[in-house]
């Protein structure tokens, strides 16, 4: 960097985006022993959680990508308007410039290295700001950019909140930030004041929806992995069950038996087992089952968990029904293992709660009913929404991730994210277009012509 800002490089060709997405997929395989470890140590995260959900995402991205980016490179041709005749159109895609990353904890390799592979693919240089709070993962991260690429290409600055702020006061191409919505909202007041172009992957309360025609079996299943997946730090994780009346107490008796079979019977086994992973501070901890007893002191039922041990970071999957609307869990994104269960009667109430608050980045369906999931999908909004499934919509590389409102801007994966990263620029050409008849001076024929296409045109 230099004078304070970021350094500008010329969009890399073809050639040079290839060169640098397989340098990165090299450095990632030879890295994996490095990465398990870092996740453990920050996040307590299983070594087959962290090749599911943190490496296999990333190399997937990145294969998709060079199947793909000749084709998302070249010239699209537009099509031509009776104002335009005589010309020829086509967009470009081409690079920003710089961008800056700024990855969150959750997450810390997945999150830090996916926005980057639409960065690199795009043609732009890119700094990554890693969570602090991930000391581990940071560190790792910095070291496999700092062997894979020139600091003048890809730059990892690793800090705290101090660094997060300088880098984001200095004028970027376009910035990439994925964490909370409060946070988000700082970071897109300071891009800003530079208009810089923003991609937000927030969060909020996903809702899940369970139907009297659900498979229960399986809708347990599919909540329990979705929510307590990497301990329920998890953006898209189901925040809270809406379950039908009729069905609630065979749906709790299969949750409960999903919990059990893929984290232990007990919070003896899920604390010993190789399956679950801890809460990443002992902030967050604290926040979280002050939550648990802000409920249960109001009234709210125990159905399953609430155990926990501070010194480890361990909180039992927890699951609670009966939770006072007013409470914490019910306001707040929860950001862990804890899942409140509201009973309903009527879907129509449902939808009009979902709809009184802030849009979510992903809504879960489980029934059979397709008249119903119809009337859910037609009648929210959200970032994403998963139909008797919960997370996968993350994996699929032809479809864009992203929130709406509340939830962030804009869309990444594939080619949206390669489409972030990327101006789209319009080219022009005039060819025979007879731009003469419409130029000063206005009188007589050209008045005439002008009126006539006006008439045409607003037709």
């Amino acid at each position: 960097m230099a004078d304070g800002a970021p350094a500008r490089r010329a969009g890399l060709d073809y050639a040079r985006r290839v060169t640098a997405l397989k340098t990165l997929s090299a450095a990632i395989r030879k890295s994996e022993a490095e990465i398990i470890a870092a996740l453990a140590e920050d996040l307590g995260k299983p070594e087959p959680e962290v090749r599911l959900t943190e490496i296999m995402p990333v190399q997937a991205e990145i294969a998709h990508t060079l199947k793909h980016l000749k084709r998302w490179m070249r010239p699209k041709r537009a099509r031509g308007t009776l104002i335009a005749f005589g010309t020829r159109a086509r967009i470009r895609p081409e690079p920003k410039g710089t961008a800056l990353i700024v990855s969150p904890w959750n997450y810390p390799f997945g999150l830090a290295l996916g926005p980057l592979v639409s960065a690199l693919a795009a043609g732009n240089a890119a700094i990554i700001k890693p969570s602090e709070l991930a000391p581990a993962t940071s560190a790792l991260v910095a070291r496999l950019v700092s062997e894979a690429f020139a600091p003048d290409f890809v730059w990892v600055a690793e800090g705290g909140v101090g660094v997060a702020q300088a880098l984001m006061d200095l004028p970027f191409d376009h910035l990439f930030f994925t964490g909370s919505p409060e946070v988000g909202r700082k970071v897109m007041a300071a891009a800003a004041r530079h208009l810089t172009p923003v991609t937000l992957e927030l969060g909020g309360k996903s809702p899940v929806i369970v139907g009297e025609g659900a498979d229960l079996k399986a809708a347990a299943r599919a909540i329990a992995w979705g929510k307590f997946a990497n301990a329920g730090q998890t953006c898209i994780a189901p925040d809270h069950v809406y379950v039908a009346r009729g069905v609630e107490k065979r749906f709790v008796a299969e949750l409960k038996a999903a919990i059990a079979k893929m984290y232990g019977r007990t919070p003896e086994a899920q604390a010993a087992g190789r399956d679950y992973a801890r809460i990443v501070s002992g902030r967050h901890f604290v926040r979280l089952t002050g939550m648990i007893d802000e409920a249960c002191a109001a009234g709210a039922e125990l159905v399953a968990g609430g155990e926990s041990d501070r010194a480890t970071r361990f909180l039992a999957p927890t699951v609670l029904r009966n939770v006072n609307p007013g409470a914490a869990l019910m306001r707040e994104e929860i950001f862990g293992p804890v899942l409140p269960l509201v009973p309903f009667d009527d879907l129509d109430g449902v939808i009009a709660r979902i709809n009184a608050g802030p849009k979510p980045l992903a809504l879960y369906v489980f029934d059979k009913d397709r008249a119903r999931i119809e009337a859910i999908c037609a009648q929210t909004s959200s970032g994403g929404v998963g139909i008797n499934v919960t997370l996968a919509h993350y994996m699929h590389l032809n479809l864009p991730f992203g929130g709406i409102g509340n939830s962030g801007i804009g869309a990444a994966h594939g080619e949206w994210g390669f489409r972030a990263f990327s101006h789209e620029k319009p080219v022009l050409e005039n060819r025979f277009a007879p731009l003469g008849g419409f130029m000063p001076p206005y009188r007589g024929m050209k008045a005439r012509r002008i009126r006539l296409m006006a008439r045409i045109l607003g037709r």
